[in-house]
């Protein structure tokens, strides 16, 4: 190196000559302006962040701290007292809200596990964890720009899962989007919420696992309990599902939630939240076999019951009349609302029901229905489709059996079935496939409901026997009409007759020949006809000719089908202004709960009271959403008419067709019914308690002429069990009613001469003339003692010509001076009775009724036809 003087000097002047200066001017200059770019650039992107971050914020939903809670709960369903009998929820809505205060009623086990395991600083920051916002960032730097690791807060997971329930369809940008607006929002709700109402909502919102929202829910899937009930180890067992409840499923994956569980503990005992006793004792906990166990108890697959399903219909029918809910809005109130239904049900009745009708002993045979439905799908393209009524009509033409689609037994059915098929040419290897539907039920079928005829409230309702096969089946109860035959009688003609002041009980009638308009005959259900007696006497064998006479004649067709309306039947229809409609042949049928109903309208004095089958309806904060304790009510007969009908019905039950159904600790009036060829068998009566009808019958039509009364049977086991601890009492009698002796010829007020009967009048129908007398021409003396004879005898018969005797004083029309119950033992009733013999119990040989009807010239089966009566 040349360090001399001259070199040095020569250097320096290199090094400030003006070309150098102005290159390292240059050099600074651009340096300079590289780093104000790159700050500039640096501000630019941090402002445009801010602009965009701004935006999604100002683009957040506009909530509040209710929207936060969680919006799908689980509806129950309570009896009348209150019990729990059903809970009706969808996939979203399986939850029951419970309260901090209430899930923390015995310890802070289950809060404090969630805050262990989810969010360890949720007590100590505003709604977004920084801290864990950095560790995830380097977490996620660190493995490649994985962001995978978690930093959502409690606040933000309710968040997400409350307002943005499609996260999980989200794209990248969507979800960075989501993020930003869960984070402001989170920050907005703390200010607004306490960290017990946060924790409150998110121990309601989250999913589970095994369709359980919430842990009360889970609380009672796994556990059978409550969560207030939870032991440390099991609060564990739920906080651990959280993150994935399919992954940490504790029924299906019990390894990998006990790994969990273990994390969980070790947090709470780390957090300081359980001392290392309590998580001793919890880890040693053999929780897992308990899960097991309880699990499958708690896992209830069974349909609802036909009264829930009525009451399904009758709610939401009421949210869109009352509310104005569309269908659509109705169905997920109810199944997701969080409702509380108080039904009318009386749980100890309704077990008596089931019990009773599932009682195969009651039954005249068993036998199958088969419903069946099939289409093949060729593999042209085409489809055909055969029906019920197809199978049954091949059936018919290859059998010859007039009743193709009952059966003796399943396997019977099925091989049907098989058989049908055979001659379809169904050729699954050229590729025809086959959609099939058949369910096979036993028969003879039932429904059966019981109502407080003073309240509406209906106690229990049976739509069938044998296993219901799912939800919202069909009920026979509410949605199958059937026609109701000699039921009818009462509503359709002897209430509007005996209200109008048309007839009265004692008014006599003929039962002879009668034709319809058409020419018809009507045909009486017993051979033959009884000539003169009383319309008490006419309702308790139940005479079809006078039924119609007097219907036609006295009533009138529009009179009687006004009533009828009056009674609550919803079926009718104008076509029903006819004379077979006295019998109860109309168009439509009727309903069970609707016949019922309106038989409950006499047993309360006349007045009608819309059947309900549910009382409030509660909505998930508990206010009133709707009040139906109050049915609407109006009167369709005098209180003297609903007397008088009871009074007949009496007889019915203990001397007439409906013998069997009497109860032996219980004052009991109804009526019998029965269809064409015995294809439907009714009864409808009530006590001073309760009102009940039964129908029974095969869903498709057989015959029962040849199966006796064993619906009389059924109704009496029900009912004889329901009044088992009720006190007996008779109906009462208004004051409007009082009790005569009238002339059975003038109709007037009788004398001692007079053929006489005694029977319950309105007041205000009663006549109010007495009779003249009857003289009878005095015979010839040489034949004086004959005459005397014969004269006693006319007397006698004149006395019991419907079965009743002057002055006997018994309601019902039974002789007491002549020592006969229900008729006359040897002089024979002419035209209550059985002519030519005694009757002992009304009429019916035998000394009674055998199988609800007349053995020896009375009713088979007890009532009219439809038309017949």
């Amino acid at each position: 190196m040349n360090y001399g003087k001259k070199n040095l000097s020569k250097r320096k002047k290199a090094l400030s000559s003006k070309k150098r200066m102005k290159k390292k001017r240059v050099g600074v200059r651009f340096f300079k302006a590289l780093i104000i770019c790159i700050i500039l650039l640096g501000i630019i992107c941090v402002a445009g962040a801010a602009v965009f971050a701004k935006k999604i914020i100002d683009n957040a939903p506009d909530v509040s701290a209710e929207d936060i809670l969680p919006q799908g709960y689980t509806t129950n369903i309570t009896d009348e007292s209150g019990n729990v009998i059903e809970t009706l929820s969808d996939s979203d809505s399986n939850r029951v809200y419970k309260t901090y205060e209430e899930i923390t009623a015995n310890s802070e086990y289950l809060p404090h596990a969630f805050v262990a395991i989810e969010d360890e600083r949720f007590y100590e920051h505003n709604g977004v964890d920084l801290q864990g916002v950095i560790r995830a960032g380097i977490v996620g730097i660190t493995n490649g720009f994985n962001f995978s690791e978690g930093a959502s807060t409690l606040t933000q997971q309710l968040i997400k899962n409350n307002i943005f329930p499609d996260f999980v369809n989200e794209s990248s940008f969507e979800r960075v989007e989501r993020k930003l607006q869960e984070q402001y929002l989170a920050l907005q709700f703390e200010k607004e919420m306490s960290k017990e109402q946060i924790l409150e909502a998110y121990m309601n919102t989250i999913n589970l696992g095994q369709g359980c929202l919430g842990v009360e829910t889970a609380a009672q899937r796994y556990f059978n309990k409550s969560a207030s009930d939870l032991t440390l180890s099991e609060c564990a067992v739920i906080a651990a599902i959280t993150q994935n409840p399919t992954a940490y499923d504790p029924v299906t994956n019990p390894e990998k939630n006990a790994q969990r569980r273990q994390t969980v503990l070790d947090n709470m005992l780390e957090q300081g939240d359980i001392t290392q006793a309590e998580y001793d004792e919890a880890i040693a906990d053999k929780v897992y076999d308990r899960i097991l166990e309880t699990a499958a108890v708690t896992q209830d697959t069974t349909p609802y019951s036909y009264f829930t399903d009525a009451l399904i219909e009758d709610v939401v029918q009421d949210l869109m009349d009352v509310k104005g809910y569309s269908e659509t809005q109705a169905y997920n109130l109810l199944y997701s609302g969080g409702l509380t239904i108080t039904s009318t049900q009386d749980t100890s009745i309704q077990d008596i029901c089931d019990e009773v009708i599932s009682n195969e002993d009651y039954y005249p045979v068993k036998e199958y229905g088969l419903d069946f439905a099939l289409t093949i799908h060729r593999a042209d393209g085409t489809a055909e489709n055969y029906s019920r009524e197809m199978l049954g009509q091949y059936i018919r033409e290859t059998t010859g059996d007039s009743n193709p689609l009952v059966f003796s037994s399943e396997e019977e059915a099925k091989q049907a079935i098989e058989d049908y098929k055979s001659t379809l040419n169904i050729n699954t290897e050229a590729g025809d496939t086959v959609d099939e539907n058949y369910t096979v039920t036993l028969q003879p079928q039932v429904s059966f409901v019981v109502m407080d005829q003073y309240t509406g409230e209906v106690k229990a309702i049976v739509g069938g026997r044998g296993e219901k096969s799912g939800n919202l089946t069909f009920n026979r109860a509410t949605d199958d009409p059937q026609q109701p035959g000699s039921v009818f009688k009462i509503l359709s003609t002897y209430a509007p007759g005996l209200n109008e002041g048309k007839i009265t009980l004692a008014t006599t009638k003929v039962d002879e020949p009668y034709k319809y308009a058409t020419g018809q005959n009507v045909p009486n259900s017993y051979s033959g006809y009884r000539g003169a007696m009383s319309v008490r006497d006419a309702i308790k064998i139940s005479c079809n000719t006078i039924a119609v006479e007097t219907f036609t004649d006295d009533v009138g067709l529009r009179t009687g089908y006004e009533y009828l309306k009056e009674f609550g039947f919803s079926t009718l229809s104008d076509s029903d202004i006819a004379q077979a409609t006295a019998l109860g042949g109309i168009t439509n049928g009727v309903y069970n709960l609707e016949l019922t109903a309106a038989f409950a309208s006499i047993a309360n004095s006349g007045t009608y009271t819309e059947p309900v089958l549910y009382t409030q309806i509660l909505d998930h904060d508990g206010n009133v959403l709707i009040d139906n304790s109050t049915p609407s009510t109006h009167e369709v007969i005098k209180d003297s008419t609903a007397y008088l009908l009871t009074s007949a019905m009496e007889d019915v039950v203990n001397s007439g067709t409906g013998y069997g159904a009497g109860l032996s600790n219980m004052t009991t009036a109804g009526k019998t019914g029965s269809t064409d060829d015995y294809a439907d068998r009714w009864f409808v009566g009530f006590t001073p308690y309760y009102t009940a009808g039964i129908w029974g019958g095969y869903d498709s039509n057989k015959s029962m002429a040849s199966y006796g009364s064993w619906h009389l049977s059924i109704w009496n086991a029900i009912m004889e069990r329901i009044h088992q601890n009720l006190e007996d009492k008779d109906f009462e009698m208004p004051s409007s009613v009082v009790q005569r002796t009238i002339c059975t010829e003038t109709g007037l007020l009788a004398v001692s001469s007079c053929p006489s009967r005694t029977d319950y009048f309105d007041a205000d129908t009663l006549p109010t003339e007495s009779c003249s007398g009857h003289y009878v021409e005095p015979e010839p003396e040489e034949e004086e003692e004959d005459s005397e004879e014969q004269d006693s005898n006319t007397d006698n018969n004149q006395d019991n010509t419907t079965g009743d005797n002057t002055g006997d004083n018994n309601t019902g029309g039974d002789n007491t001076g002549d020592n006969n119950t229900g008729g006359n033992t040897g002089g024979g009733n002419t035209d209550g009775g059985n002519t030519g013999g005694g009757s002992t119990g009304g009429g019916d040989s035998g000394g009674g009724n055998t199988g609800g009807g007349n053995t020896g010239g009375g009713n088979t089966g007890g009532g009219g036809t439809a038309p017949q009566g």
